[in-house]
């Protein structure tokens, strides 16, 4: 799509645009800005390899919104700023295909492979066919149109036939162009057909808020993919990070006089060929082989590999490569004769339902929790699955005795996708969510805003339990020998009653106990004196404040410098921190007012824990690290994971969840996976093996040093 000639030249135009005012020539600096932006996108979205910093894209977008408003009759249809859509839709037209969107038939096996590469040697009348392989997305199915090379229109697939019309929503997806170059091409109007995906990252990150929210996690990234292709707001399509992949051209039309481009003689040229356009494809993924022997290989090594995608796939598809044998092939009212799916392993299983119980969490959320006859899915047996509210049970009318349908959703969370219920047999029993604390019999009660009914007494024994859990845990003030078991057995004798009773253990009791003897306690002891010393990021971390997590919690950390500097915060004061909302202010602000929590901190200070920002006293401003980011993955053997994030922060820089554009450094250790092949498809972060992170961090130290002395 860009030569080199182009990239150097529209990277360049990026950096001088971002400088200029515009004040004249405003039509021909809105086709620069665009064309920038495009490319940018391109890189960013179908490369995976970004050429603009977060700030440096901001400002270029701005300048392009900005200069619109003040030229409106030079708006164009395919500007950036047009995918932003106003207003909500009241609801999805019904459309027409050009081509109807069949279904796939499905393999299995070796043996099921190679009967199908027979039915098709029979009915193209020759010994030998390529193939080409490609991955199986699991998303959302959509064909789109093309119309001049602009983008006119997107649909479901809907039932094969008709379909709704999602233009509105596909064009908020940055990946797909809202132009190309196609009649260059002599292409008047093309329809493709695609994929809707959302990246497994984004997928957790989306569940993970809806779990803390008290909402049940979506099942898996096709059903967020599709749910949110239809969603009537737009602006919310576009938040949710949807990506695309463009894997087949159904039909075409030529303008008068126009040829055939060449690359639209096989289904492997003609999708290196929209990838060359700009056009997500699967060209990086696919394979072209000439045996079915080759590919039956190839299945078996991909299914291996099938997590390092940052898609999730289902199973690959096989094609006849050239579009001639496929005519001549032709299809069935069901699926086309000339492809074929092999799909992998099921992570699905069905189990029986023979109990719920209700257990009760850290900030008092009841939580319906599954008891299901074992069942093997994907290498895990599960036998316990969490129901996550009430309303999640009456939206799937899930009882006790029926028989589930069981999937990994993004192949690590259990969920119920939903009961068999033409199994019934009518002594399946209705779950009766509780009233009262099945711990404490406290009245339960629920927020208008919530999901999930709490226990809010907050002496209840498992809440205050738990608590203390969570207060010594690792990623908190990190005291071992410690653990749950400990705290669990302590609490019943007595011997703890509330966090600030760990720093005040009667240790000659302890003794008395089995298991406990000198040396245990000396190290428990040890640990809980060490705690005192953590940042105060740990320790705010450790108040399980709700809503605060690791990152919050350093946020919080950052911008005080005692943890009593939040007394006085009030909710828009923390709304002015990085990834700090309305409901995290709430929840902090809340946390802070309670009188026994600010005696709790005061309990805390006189057994001498940390309340200090310490960091903020010795911030090395002048640091190289200072702003910059790291991830750490893969087994490190020379230090805990922990102490290296430690240095770094140390050092005035910062930690990621993930790979991407904003990250500076990957320090690789052993086994390292899909975090390592992603930076290096970024091209962008600086990929360190475990011996170059210390250099870097010794290296920091010693120029501290010498500019001491």
């Amino acid at each position: 799509m860009y030569t080199p000639q182009d990239e150097k030249r529209l990277y360049e135009q990026a950096k001088e645009l971002a400088t200029i005012q515009v004040t004249d020539n405003a039509d021909t600096v809105l086709m620069q800005l665009r064309e920038v932006i495009n490319y940018a996108d391109w890189k960013y979205y179908v490369q995976s390899n970004p050429v603009l910093s977060d700030s440096e894209y901001d400002i270029l977008f701005k300048k392009l919104h900005h200069t619109e408003q003040n030229y409106p009759e030079l708006v164009t249809a395919d500007s950036p700023t047009q995918r932003v859509a106003r207003g909500l839709s009241e609801r999805f037209p019904t459309v027409s295909h050009l081509v109807p969107m069949l279904s796939l038939d499905n393999t299995y096996n070796a043996d099921d492979l190679n009967d199908w590469d027979r039915k098709c040697r029979e009915l193209a009348e020759t010994d030998a066919i390529e193939y080409c392989v490609e991955p199986k997305y699991d998303g959302a199915s959509v064909s789109i149109i093309y119309d001049k090379g602009a983008l006119s229109r997107g649909a479901t697939r809907g039932d094969g036939v008709m379909g709704e019309d999602v233009t509105i929503n596909v064009r908020q997806i940055k990946s797909i162009p809202l132009s190309a170059a196609l009649m260059q091409y002599g292409i008047e109007q093309v329809e493709i057909r695609g994929e809707i995906v959302i990246h497994k990252n984004v997928f957790e990150a989306f569940n993970k808020t809806r779990v803390a929210e008290g909402l049940s996690p979506l099942a898996n990234p096709r059903n967020a993919a599709s749910g949110t292709l239809r969603i009537l707001d737009p602006t919310e399509v576009r938040k949710r990070g949807l990506s695309a992949i463009l894997y087949h051209i159904s039909d075409y039309t030529l303008a008068p006089g126009a040829q055939r481009p060449a690359a639209l003689e096989t289904h492997y040229g003609s999708l290196q060929w929209l990838y060359s356009l700009g056009f997500p494809t699967p060209a990086k993924e696919m394979k072209v082989f000439n045996h079915i022997d080759e590919v039956i290989s190839y299945c078996s090594e991909f299914e291996a590999r099938r997590d390092d995608l940052p898609f999730e796939v289902d199973g690959l598809v096989i094609k006849v490569n050239s579009f001639n044998l496929q005519d001549r092939m032709g299809m069935t009212s069901h699926h086309p004769r000339w492809a074929v799916a092999y799909k992998f392993k099921a992570r699905q299983g069905t189990s029986k339902l023979v109990n719920v119980e209700f257990q009760v969490g850290r900030t008092g959320a009841i939580t319906p929790v599954a008891k299901i006859e074992p069942v093997y899915i994907g290498g895990v047996t599960i036998t316990s699955i969490s129901l996550f509210n009430e309303d999640v049970i009456r939206e799937k009318d899930v009882r006790i005795g029926d028989t589930v349908l069981v999937e990994r959703a993004g192949d690590v969370i259990p969920y119920i996708v939903k009961p068999l219920t033409e199994l019934r047999d009518g002594t399946e029993e209705e779950i009766k969510f509780p009233t009262n604390c099945p711990v404490c019999d406290s009245v339960l009660e629920k927020q208008p805003e919530e999901a999930a009914w709490r226990c809010i007494n907050i002496g209840c024994p498992v809440q205050v339990a738990e608590r203390m859990i969570h207060f010594v845990s690792k990623d908190a003030m990190d005291i071992r020998n410690l653990g749950g078991a400990n705290i669990q057995k302590f609490y019943e004798k007595g011997f703890l009653t509330d966090i600030p009773s760990i720093y005040h253990i009667d240790w000659d009791k302890v003794r008395t106990l089995g298991g406990f003897g000198d040396k245990s306690v000396t190290n428990i002891q040890a640990a809980i004196d060490g705690s005192k010393q953590q940042p105060l990021n740990r320790l705010i971390y450790g108040l399980g404040i709700r809503f605060v997590g690791e990152t919050t919690a350093k946020t919080l950390a950052n911008a005080i410098s005692h943890i009593r500097d939040l007394y006085e915060w009030d909710k828009e004061k923390l709304c002015t921190l990085e990834d700090v909302g309305p409901k995290v202010a709430t929840s902090v602000v809340d946390f802070f007012e309670r009188p026994e929590n600010r005696h709790m901190i005061d309990t805390l200070e006189a057994a001498n824990v940390n309340l200090l920002n310490q960091k903020k006293e010795q911030m090395v401003g002048d640091s190289a690290l200072a702003g910059k980011t790291f991830l750490f993955t893969g087994t490190l053997s020379q230090f805990k994971r922990s102490d290296a994030e430690t240095m770094v922060e140390e050092k005035g820089g910062s930690i990621l969840g993930g790979v991407s554009a904003k990250l500076n450094y990957l320090v690789v250790g052993e086994d390292a996976g899909s975090k390592l092949e992603k930076a290096k498809k970024l091209g962008t972060v600086n990929i360190l093996t475990e011996q170059e992170f210390l250099n870097l961090i010794n290296s920091e130290s010693a120029q501290e040093v010498n500019e001491a002395n």
